[in-house]
Parts: structure tokens; C-alpha cells; sequence
């Protein structure tokens, strides 16, 4: 998979998760909130914003939140299986639009439109 960010990486560890069923745009403010942060300073806010103790403008955003959680935890897995010291890495998160589908729905009746997000975390060494 191609990531947003070209990073070397021997001092950097990635995650995604596709196909996730959040909004696109909540996910990119989300991702700009954490985006530079150490890894210790952001996951702390967005468990903070999970616990709705912090808002972002007057927003919790409680489901991305939960899944940009996850992604940022898998990729700090993947950090310390790769030998890096969790203590100096940042965060580097993207959402981008996923694809889109329709649910049928019954006789006469119109079909729901759904969409997904494709989001990517990098944490970097620096």
C-alpha cells in the first residue's frame, strides 16, 4: 500500500484501516488535531475526547475518534515490535475518501447510499 507520507522505515512504523465506516470529513479534523503530536500527547487527547473531557469547536466525535484510537495503537505495536522507542515518535495521520456502495433496500423503495474512509497513521522518529 502507498502511504501519504515517504518516510524511512527503518525509523518510522505505519498503519490503516480501509473501508471504515466513518465520515471522511470528522476523520481529516480529527487527524489534523493529533497530526505532529507525540505519540503520548495525542493519544491522550483523543482518549480525552473519547471520554468527552476535551471537545474540538464544540465536538467530541466519539466514533472516529474510537477507530483513529485503534489505528494509532496498532501502528505503535507495529513501532515497538520494530525496536523504536515509542517516547520520540509523532504522529502523521490521513483520511481519505473510501469507496461507496448502495444498500438495496425493498420493493418500490429507493436505495441507501453509504460511504467509507480510508485513514493511514505514520509514526515517525524525529
Amino acid at each position: 500500500m502507498t502511504y501519504a507520507r515517504n518516510t524511512d522505515p527503518k525509523k518510522s512504523a505505519c498503519a490503516h484501516g480501509s473501508g471504515l465506516s466513518i465520515s471522511t470529513s470528522s476523520t481529516a479534523v480529527v487527524c489534523r488535531a493529533v497530526a505532529g503530536m507525540r505519540l503520548n500527547k495525542g493519544k491522550a487527547l483523543l482518549q480525552d475526547l473519547l471520554d468527552q473531557r476535551r471537545s474540538l469547536s464544540g465536538k467530541y466525535y466519539t466514533k472516529t475518534t474510537g477507530q483513529v484510537l485503534d489505528i494509532i495503537k496498532s501502528a505503535e505495536s507495529n513501532a515497538e515490535s520494530k525496536g523504536l522507542d515509542t517516547e520520540k515518535l509523532h504522529i502523521h495521520a490521513s483520511a481519505h475518501k473510501g469507496f461507496t456502495f448502495y444498500r438495496p433496500r425493498g420493493w418500490k423503495r429507493k436505495r441507501e447510499k453509504r460511504k467509507s474512509t480510508n485513514l493511514q497513521v505514520v509514526l515517525e522518529a524525529g
